[in-house]
């Protein structure tokens, strides 16, 4: 009987410095960094442009965060929130587009190639766009709308029909 006892107490010793033991090693491997994430110091609201005052960049010490976050505040600065932005929070790549590069109801440059010939006329967007979009636009001399792509310098070309 004395016997049985003594290799249960052993047993469940054991037990208890493995457990002590995965516990030790999992704080230790769970307080390792994972990289930095970015995230808001104050609530950013849809629409809103961020800025670099609005961000800090924190060390990541859980190893079951998701990816797809911002991992330097250079990734988010001047960038445009699709969604509220919670501070503490991480800050996902997909909540974020460039701004826009011509803006509804602004003022912009039409331009229009035939060959060798251009034409140019003032025009109005009527929607707003990032570079490379096919917008519609309203020439403001002939009150006509036409179709064509956002230029990087912020005129559209128009396409022909």
């Amino acid at each position: 009987m004395m016997v049985c006892l003594r290799k249960l107490e052993w047993g469940r010793v054991a037990a208890a410095a493995f457990a002590s033991a995965a516990v030790l090693l999992s704080a230790a491997f769970g307080a390792r960094a994972e990289g930095f994430a970015v995230v808001p110091t104050g609530v950013i609201y849809p629409g809103q442009e961020i800025e670099a005052t609005q961000l800090s960049e924190v060390e990541i010490t859980n190893p079951n965060l998701r990816g797809g976050y911002a991992t330097s505040v250079g990734q988010v600065v001047g960038m445009i929130s699709n969604q509220t932005l919670l501070p503490g929070r991480t800050v996902p790549i997909a909540a974020l587009r460039a701004p826009y590069a011509v803006k509804r109801g602004s003022q912009l440059r039409l331009n229009f190639t035939i060959g060798n010939m251009v034409i140019s006329a003032a025009g109005m967007p009527l929607q707003d766009a990032q570079i490379g979009d096919l917008i519609k636009v309203r020439n403001l001399d002939s009150g006509v709308i036409v179709s064509g792509t956002v230029l990087p310098n912020g005129s559209v070309q128009v396409l022909t029909r």
